[in-house]
């Protein structure tokens, strides 16, 4: 196989999309057949990894749940020091590279140390969120914004957002990482002056066979994620945009269907 845009020494920056291993582009799945060593995050599934070739190092730095295997400047030195011994190496990232992945500080520290670096992007979350749902993450004339915001904060920090500017009722809000703050998201969303009949969406696994879609109003949000699992990854999406289609009752797959709850 050549790699012309894959020569010794160098990285990319590949977006894993959100599990589906159907849902790589094409060049991420070809680099990843081509790496000699691949970093891989949490969230990159099994099947994904399994393009892997059997003869390359693969290596976890995932992050999940607080708890982190590495920490950002060991996952930097080792992406760089692999690189300096000649080797093509893959940093695989759940979702797109550019969206809550920290890609900025990789692609610094491999300029830094002269290497090549390239980023492959990926689809995210949210779009594979509603998608799943059979919804959108804008309605012309009703949601024309859509702003992607992420809920984690260090430990015993205060979730700190513009929650005014949040709140505009012709937005689509887009929360990543938000199980563990939805209380304080739709508390804040409300106050701010958003509607408690707001339309939520919260896709859990989103991609994956088992993916779960709940459905309700801002006004409930934290009840619609008490039964999450803390190690299960959760998009939620608040805005008018993911209003249910009554024509639509269910993804036309194995997956669970959704599930309606009243606010």
């Amino acid at each position: 196989m050549p790699h012309d845009d894959f020569p010794a020494g160098s990285v990319w920056l590949v977006g894993a999309g959100p599990g589906d291993p159907d849902l790589l582009t094409r060049k991420a799945a070809r680099l990843i057949v081509a790496a000699d060593i691949v970093f891989y995050d949490a969230l990159v599934g099994p099947g994904i990894l399994d393009l892997i070739d059997p003869h390359a190092e693969r290596i976890s730095v995932g992050k999940r749940s607080g708890r982190h295997s590495r920490d950002q400047r060991t996952i930097d030195a080792l992406i760089v020091a692999a690189a300096l011994k000649g080797k093509r190496v893959v940093r695989l990232k759940g979702g797109d590279p550019a969206i809550f992945g920290r890609t900025a500080e990789e692609v610094t520290a491999c300029r830094a140390a002269g290497i090549s670096v390239r980023i492959c992007p990926g689809i995210t979350a949210a779009s594979a969120a509603v998608a799943s749902a059979g919804t959108s993450l804008t309605l012309r004339g009703v949601a024309r914004r859509l702003t992607l915001v992420t809920a984690h904060a260090q430990a015993g920090a205060t979730l700190d957002l513009d929650w005014q500017g949040l709140a505009a009722n012709d937005s689509t809000l887009a929360i990543y990482m938000g199980r563990a703050a939805a209380a304080t998201v739709a508390r804040q969303l409300v106050a701010a002056g958003r509607s408690p009949d707001t339309p939520v969406l919260v896709v859990v696994n989103a991609s994956l066979p088992n993916e779960r879609i709940i459905r309700g109003r801002l006004s409930s949000l934290a009840f619609l994620v008490e039964a999450i699992s803390a190690q299960d990854p959760a998009m939620l999406i608040v805005g008018e945009a993911v209003e249910p289609d009554p024509s639509f009752a269910c993804a036309p797959s194995s997956r669970t269907c959704d599930a309606m709850i009243a606010s």
